[in-house]
């Protein structure tokens, strides 16, 4: 019987594990925490977004972070493989907007319990509160050292996480581990996360959300990146969808360098000449009052000082003053809301990490060390990270199956 060493309990760790135990080893699983998929559980708002129902093209595309390296994975394990499974075993689950993939009970609480019990039924071996200190490998032997003592298997996987969130016990063990085995970790940055902002007006804004908005980011007048969607300010910055997608897109982009301008199209849906007709018929509804009172119609209100200002415009100006090259200039900026952004938040708070062990140096099929025999990696330990919406915890499972098929296989010739 393969007897197979899994560190790290989350979504990777947790697929690994049940996908060798499935192949007939012998399997024990090591967690620093006191309960397994603890991550999980802030995925999703708390609701646990498992996957997303797009097409494995999309997968790749949303996926920034070397998806292409995803492709044997994804194929052996795709996202309608992971809910055939977890629908086989009993656990319900619901499509909603944007293709996004959540257990029926919206609790991430539940699938944790869930997959635990799965573990259990599989006969895996849970070491909780059990940290990792130390791998090596001698011949067909891996040499794990945990603070209960040392443990010998035939294989290794190492499932640890990235650098984000380290409350849920991400906190760059993996990368320790793979440097003391040879492996090159690539430059770990934050990921889907909040920016911050050289000006403070975002700050007397904070809580307030925009929808169906642009933001891009720009460099010496160059467009790097755009999306469309929500975004919210804050009492750092900016944040929100199309924020944290920029975001992943500073992370990997190397003309993306801080400081930027983000340019916020307030109205991306009309044209130049269009904008310029709405204003004027709100200027005409409201002819007696002030600027900051004649746009009540176009913008949130707490907004319209904002844009008057750097529109050049006095708020107390009477519409009927504005002249024409003014109310160009207010269109200019209702369409290019410009700020500085300085950074990120800290790569604590990013919900992924970008960079980690370079994929050069694993096998896409089996998540193998190319270096080191019956060493093998999977999840975001891995150089992969992608957008939100499911796409991160796919590629957990994926390679986490991947890895622990491989791995229990591996002694009988597969």
């Amino acid at each position: 019987m393969k007897d197979i060493i899994v560190i790290g309990a989350g979504a990777a760790g947790i697929m690994a594990a049940l996908a060798a135990a499935e192949q007939g080893a012998a399997v024990q699983l090591f967690e620093k925490n006191n309960i397994v998929g603890k991550k999980m559980g802030i995925t999703g708002k708390g609701r646990c977004n498992l996957t997303n129902a797009c097409s494995m093209e999309d997968f790749i595309a949303h996926t920034p972070g070397h998806g292409k390296f995803l492709y044997s994975a994804y194929e052996q394990f795709s996202n309608q493989d992971l809910l055939e499974k977890l629908n086989g075993w009993g656990l319900a689950t619901k499509v909603e907007r944007g293709g996004r993939v959540f257990p029926q009970s919206d609790s991430a609480v539940e699938v944790r319990k869930f997959l635990y019990r799965k573990l259990c039924d599989a006969g895996v071996r849970i070491h909780f509160e059990d940290a990792v200190k130390h791998v090596s490998s001698w011949g067909d032997t891996v040499v794990v050292q945990a603070a209960s003592g040392t443990y010998e298997g035939s294989s290794c996987i190492i499932t640890t996480g990235g650098m984000s969130y380290p409350v849920t016990g991400s906190t760059g063990d993996g990368y320790g581990f793979a440097k003391e085995l040879g492996h090159t970790v690539t430059e770990l940055k934050p990921s889907i996360i909040p920016f911050t902002t050289k000006e403070t007006w975002p700050h007397h804004l904070s809580g307030l959300s925009l929808r169906n908005v642009e933001g891009s980011l720009w460099r010496h007048g160059k467009k790097l990146a755009a999306y469309f969607g929500e975004m919210l300010f804050t009492h750092f910055g900016v944040s929100g969808p199309i924020i944290l997608m920029l975001s992943s897109d500073a992370a990997h982009n190397k003309k993306c360098v801080f400081p930027m301008q983000l340019r916020i199209n307030l109205k991306p849906a009309l044209s130049k000449e269009q904008l310029d007709e709405r204003i004027q018929r709100d200027f005409q509804k409201y002819i007696r009052k002030e600027a900051e009172n004649a746009m009540k119609d176009l913008l949130p209100q707490r907004l319209i000082p904002i844009v008057l200002e750097q529109a050049g415009i006095e708020g107390t100006c009477p519409v009927n003053q504005i002249s024409k090259e003014q109310r160009r200039d207010l269109a200019d900026t209702l369409q290019a809301l410009a700020l500085t952004v300085t950074g990120t938040r800290p790569i604590e708070e990013a919900i992924v990490t970008a960079g980690g062990v370079s994929v050069k140096e694993v096998s896409p099929k089996t998540m193998e060390s190319k270096m080191v025999p019956h060493i093998y990696f999977a999840g975001e330990v891995l150089d992969i990270d992608a957008f939100t919406g499911g796409y991160n915890l796919q590629a957990a499972f994926s390679t986490g199956y991947a890895a622990g098929t491989a791995a229990a296989g591996k002694e009988c010739g597969i």
